[in-house]
């Protein structure tokens, strides 16, 4: 594999793969400190549907500029343009401090409106945790135009750091604000939620002071790059603006493309499970809570993995693009789906084969959650593997053809809600979500194999590894649950150890046998 890929690849899954893991672990004790069952399904509630409506303005806040400041800065450097890439990221840095302080005004505004269409018992608490995520809304879209210019130069190293930073320091702000508040202040857990939420914050400003930092370093190399750069043709202003505005309408919707799909199951499930069938609120936010709020915690790290893959692929698959060069875009692809199809699902494999262990280390031993935690696991792969395709469709061109396919699954997802909800309530959502990202998978990865002859019938040895060992690793469970099931956190944790590092051997022992891990890593 082209070890600039693999490198890049690294450096963002260390990244945003730790980030999720901590954003993960905090929950043990985080949970814990909510106090009874009641109060935990209340405050993981109320902590999902806030985060929802936080990404979706967070996308809309940064208008999918980050991307397309990637995409060019990496395109205009191919062309040893680098006055052209400088001038594009600060406009584009501009552009987004406007941005983010439009969209924290407009989220603090419609708070009540999302109040009240969330599966949460208590709107006044929902409107008060949703705006107390504005603070972070107003600084993240400039904070994500500084990642765009580094992975646009191909230096992804900060880019993965400073999520790490950024999660590091929201984390110890929750843990630290949530005890204080509950056991030296002695508060509601609600109050100890709205501290959660505002943590956000405090993240981005650890953020943003490594990346000043790193810029500061590279700052030399710059103006080296400077010096040698051809004369910059960007003289007009509105243009660029224009320009990059409407290139950015595609990444805005294909970014926001996993929240949307969570926001349609936040808004309109409240309304089919109370309006339609008739129960209570209470019991609406315990399945709300179970099928969505809990699993998309765990499930989030496989999602971060596939978009860490693909976005270390696009500024190099831009490069070669702009330059023509056929071949190299094709190797490019076929190394990205390689990798993507031998790290996501073996992962997905071990994860759900867990899933009554992982649900119960994290919330209760439930039966039905770990069904539920399955099904998310499974439904989180399919949700990769498109996320990888229609970022690469975005880094080659075709950023309108990966807005529409997009549109094509969200539209489905709303025309299955409904009436699988009414007949399957939590289980149909993530059966109409299962089925709108399959139709996305197909298009995409049609549309990628006809445009640059790509032969998929080349990764079927992978995948038949893969299929292979989802085989050993069920029945092995299987085998195992049959004689003995954890039944307390601790041990629960011991079991999930020893039998991740003895399928994660297991797959090394067998990749490397058929000769796939030298072929990925060599």
């Amino acid at each position: 594999m082209n070890k600039k890929l693999l490198s890049g690849s690294f450096w963002l899954s260390f990244g945003s793969v730790f980030s999720r893991a901590l954003g993960i672990l905090y929950l043990i004790p985080w949970l814990a400190m909510m106090g009874s069952k009641e109060n935990i399904n209340s405050a993981q509630a109320l902590f999902n549907s806030t985060y929802n409506i936080y990404a979706i303005f967070l996308s809309l806040g940064m208008a999918g500029f980050p991307s397309a400041i990637a995409r060019k800065v990496a395109m205009y450097n191919g062309k040893g343009e680098f006055a052209n890439s400088q001038k594009i990221f600060k406009l584009g840095l501009g552009l987004m401090c406007i941005s983010g302080l439009i969209c924290a005004l407009i989220l603090y505004i419609a708070a009540p409106i999302f109040a009240a269409n969330s599966p949460v018992v208590s709107q006044r608490d929902s409107v008060i945790a949703i705006r107390s995520m504005v603070p972070a809304i107003a600084i993240l879209p400039a904070m994500s135009v500084i990642r765009g210019w580094f992975q646009g130069n191909q230096d992804l190293k900060p880019f993965g750091i400073s999520q790490l930073w950024e999660q590091v320091f929201r984390v110890l702000f929750i843990l630290v604000s949530s005890y204080l508040l509950i056991y030296i202040f002695h508060t509601s857990y609600v109050v100890a939620v709205y501290a959660s939420v505002f943590a956000a914050f405090a993240g981005a400003i650890a953020s943003y002071i490594y990346l000043i930092a790193h810029y500061r370093v590279k700052l030399p190399e710059y103006r080296m790059n400077l010096k040698s750069s051809k004369d910059p043709m960007l003289v007009n202003v509105r243009k660029i603006f224009m320009t990059i505005t409407y290139e950015s309408i595609p990444f805005v919707i294909v970014g926001a493309g996993i929240n949307l799909c969570q926001i349609i199951d936040q808004l309109f499930f409240k309304q089919i499970m109370q309006g339609a069938l008739g129960l209570s609120a209470a019991y609406t936010q315990q399945v709300y809570t179970a099928f969505s709020a809990n699993p998309s915690k765990l499930t989030s790290v496989i999602i971060a993995l596939a978009a860490a893959i693909a976005g270390s692929s696009l500024p190099l698959l831009a490069t070669v693009n702009a330059g023509g060069q056929k071949q190299d875009v094709q190797r490019y692809l076929t190394d990205n789906i390689n990798y993507l199809i031998f790290i996501v699902f073996p992962i997905s494999t071990i994860f759900s084969a867990l899933s009554f262990e992982a649900n119960g280390i994290f919330f209760f031993f439930s039966k039905d959650g770990a069904l539920f935690l399955a099904y998310n696991i499974w439904q989180s792969l399919i949700m990769a593997i498109a996320v990888n395709g229609l970022t690469v469709l975005q880094a080659l061109r075709y950023s309108k053809k990966a807005m529409s396919y997009l549109l094509v699954g969200l539209i489905i997802k709303m025309c299955l809600q409904y009436p699988f909800v009414f007949i399957w309530q939590g289980t149909g959502a993530i059966m109409a979500t299962n089925i709108a990202f399959l139709v996305i998978c197909i298009l995409v990865y049609r549309k990628i194999g006809k445009v640059f002859t790509i032969e998929f019938k080349k990764f079927m040895p992978n995948i038949l590894l893969n299929i292979f060992f989802l085989i050993i690793v069920t029945v092995s469970q299987f085998v195992i649950a049959s004689v003995y099931i954890p039944q307390t956190k601790l041990m629960a944790l011991l079991y999930s150890v020893i039998f991740g590092l003895y399928a994660g051997l297991l797959y090394f022992v067998i990749s490397k046998k058929f000769g796939f891990w030298n072929k990925i890593f060599g």
